[in-house]
């Protein structure tokens, strides 16, 4: 499971890079062509979607390096950090195409640019939006948050194509101020997305709690043993896209040492069902029936 996890994402991310790749390089082309600082400014979006998902690579298959001495827990965690780092990738973006799109209404900088401009931004938005689909349901498959980060960066080049689009048609029209216009609204929803992606990388970094509809679960499950009275001190923490899992758990005090730990094992095996769970430690505690 773990190495088709790696191999699936691994490919993903291949095939986005190729087409990024050869998108980056006919929108810079055609914004020099056609005089669109618009497109320019979408065909560098694109090739520094290159850039993070070669991150997203290297994130996966370092967080997919099997523990060892030094890292007992495993490596899981980078791909969180990759996360995070993509996060700021966004947020930078979206600052460098909203100061853009001010100073170009402050200063009055406008361009009336070719008709080849709107062909590339039609185009970047429909395999733009294409990659996002495409990357969102395998990032989703295999529970990857760099990958889904990268989706969202797909997704925000898509909207940077209609902000270029709306501003290149505009211009045509005789409205060159829609181009910063629309360039600045983009860049607010990048930064939303970028915030979200951020506080999701940070909450499994600092080992946030698992949801309360997933502890829920895990309390059923351990209710629905036999010969458990009592639940205590019942942790989770988020370790990358898995959960660890603490608890205490009270049996019979008269039950042997053996049967205490087969009842153990079985919450252990229970819990750990759920492929979400990379570890569940359980704790038994003597329960006294007449006190």
């Amino acid at each position: 499971m773990k190495d088709e996890r790696l191999e699936i994402g691994v490919r993903v991310s291949k095939n986005t890079i190729i087409g990024n790749f050869i998108l980056a390089f006919i929108k810079i082309l055609i914004g020099f062509v056609a005089r669109s600082t618009a497109m320019l400014a979408d065909g560098m979006h694109s090739l520094s979607d290159v850039v993070t998902t070669i991150g997203v690579i290297i994130g996966l298959k370092l967080s997919h390096k099997e523990a060892d001495k030094s890292h007992p827990y495993g490596h899981e965690r980078i791909e969180s950090i990759t996360s995070l780092f993509l996060s700021t990738v966004l947020f930078l973006v979206a600052i460098s195409i909203g100061y853009s799109g001010i100073i170009k209404i402050i200063n009055h900088n406008y361009v009336t640019p070719g008709f080849s401009a709107i062909i590339a931004a039609i185009t970047s938005i429909i395999v733009k939006e294409l990659m996002y689909w495409y990357t969102i349901k395998y990032a989703n498959e295999i529970n990857s948050p760099s990958l889904k980060a990268d989706a969202w960066h797909h997704r925000s080049d898509a909207l940077s194509s209609i902000g270029a689009l709306i501003g290149i048609a505009g211009a045509r029209m005789g409205y060159p101020f829609l181009d910063p216009l629309v360039a600045i609204i983009i860049a607010l929803v990048i930064i939303k997305v970028a915030f979200d992606i951020c506080k999701q990388s940070i909450a499994q970094l600092i080992d946030e709690a698992a949801s309360e509809d997933d502890v829920q679960v895990i309390i059923d499950k351990i209710n629905s043993i036999d010969g458990i009275y009592e639940i205590k001190n019942l942790k989770t923490r988020q370790h990358s896209n898995r959960l660890y899992v603490d608890v205490d758990i009270s049996v019979d005090a008269t039950l042997t040492v053996e049967e205490g730990h087969n009842i153990a094992s079985y919450v252990h095996n229970l819990i750990e069902e759920d492929s979400r769970i990379k570890h569940c430690m359980v704790h038994v505690n003597p329960y006294y029936k007449n006190i």
